[in-house]
């Protein structure tokens, strides 16, 4: 008998990654924009790289959990 292999695709729907990338692309303008100096800047980049880490903390500080 023969197995039948099932490839899962787990990269996400293309609407979430476009969501994302806006994001990413407004979290980069706004953090480098406030940036005070180039290592600032750079830092600001990292952080529009993980921009949802900050949203999540942020609504859970505000929801009280």
């Amino acid at each position: 008998m023969e197995e039948k292999k099932v490839k899962k695709d787990v990269s996400g729907s293309p609407q979430c990654n476009a969501v994302y990338g806006l994001g990413f692309i407004g979290a980069a303008i706004y953090f480098i924009s406030t940036a005070t100096g180039f290592w600032m800047g750079v830092l600001g980049f990292l952080k529009a790289i993980v921009w949802p880490v900050f949203l999540v903390y942020e609504l859970l500080k505000y929801l009280g959990a």
